[in-house]
């Protein structure tokens, strides 16, 4: 199983320490997320800023060797095609051949109210976003690109920089049918999470419904969508996001620790611990979990939250769980 990080509003000074200690522990990717509000579930203020997370990832491009690094997920509404396609390039080039595409439809309500940015239903949203990614892969591509679509329109064009990567890997985030049937025709990574899509925000009712289950039949439905599509479903990576990741040093701490999580969303602690959100309990107990997750989900990817895990855990992930699964 690949690990990767996902950081927001880390400050600068400290980005390039902080890329340099997660490629030292051997995690694989480094993702940021794409808003200009940084809100949490029940669209609480997270109170950090929200930095531009091109220049982040440049940052960390520069600093690092091995580390690949990208976006989950930049936001299809926020920029056309044609610049995400060049500052994509351009972070290939600046990495040698280490990015990864991270997009997505746009989903947090507050952002767009605030800036009056067009907030398109969710059905126009994904439309606007299947589109963008054949644009994308079009202006990537060696021959100049024409397209007359619904949203985008390309005559010949014909862009420098391309990427370094003959096809680099895009990963899109989400989990409603209409997101995975879109994911199964350009996607090589998914990275399903909680449907925020239709609500707008993440509502915590909402995410605990990801479950073992619902994880399982997403990934199935992913599958069975990229085989109608002509792919192979098979070789489309499955990549699972961990909010919340608390190690601790006995099992009597992480059945506390889970029953006040279990409270907070009032599930039964059972629930909560086979949630792919969450993972809790000793290193014994989490490798063992994520060996299951990669078993059971077809998980190859597991991404740590850091705007959740400061980097002690960070630290006591890489060393005591990764080598490990």
């Amino acid at each position: 199983m690949d690990f990767a990080v996902q950081l927001g509003g880390i400050e600068f000074d400290r980005l390039r320490d902080v890329a340099q200690t997660v490629e030292g522990l051997g995690f694989r990717t480094m993702y940021f997320p794409d808003h200009l509000v940084a809100e949490g579930p029940e669209r609480q203020a997270m109170g950090v800023p929200a930095f531009d997370p091109m220049l982040q990832a440049a940052i960390v491009a520069d600093a690092t060797k091995r580390l690949r690094v990208g976006h989950l997920v930049l936001c299809n509404l926020f920029r056309h095609p044609a610049v995400t396609a060049r500052s994509l390039a351009t972070l290939d080039q600046l990495s040698g051949g280490r990015m990864v595409a991270g997009l997505g439809s746009g989903w947090t309500e507050t952002e767009f109210r605030m800036t009056g940015i067009v907030f398109p239903e969710i059905a126009a949203r994904l439309r606007m976003l299947d589109e963008a990614l054949t644009c994308i892969r079009g202006l990537w591509g060696r021959e100049p690109f024409s397209f007359d679509g619904e949203f985008y329109h390309f005559r010949a064009a014909d862009l420098a920089p391309r990427p370094v990567q003959a096809r680099p890997p895009i990963v899109l985030g989400g989990s409603g049918k209409g997101l995975l049937r879109i994911a199964a025709r350009h996607a090589d990574v998914v990275n399903i999470v909680a449907d925020t899509g239709r609500a707008g925000y993440i509502a915590l009712a909402n995410a605990i419904k990801l479950s073992d289950s619902t994880f399982r039949d997403k990934v199935r439905f992913l599958r069975t969508e990229a085989e109608r599509a002509g792919r192979d479903g098979g070789a489309i990576r499955v990549s699972g996001a961990l909010f919340t990741v608390q190690l601790t040093d006995s099992r009597a701490a992480a059945q506390a620790t889970v029953e006040g999580l279990a409270g907070m969303f009032g599930v039964p602690p059972a629930a909560l611990l086979a949630s792919p959100l969450f993972l809790v309990g000793t290193p014994d107990d989490c490798i063992a979990e994520l060996r299951r997750r990669q078993r059971d989900w077809d998980l190859s990817e597991a991404v740590v939250s850091g705007m959740n895990a400061g980097p002690e855990l960070l630290e006591r992930f890489g060393r005591e769980i990764m080598p490990h699964v």
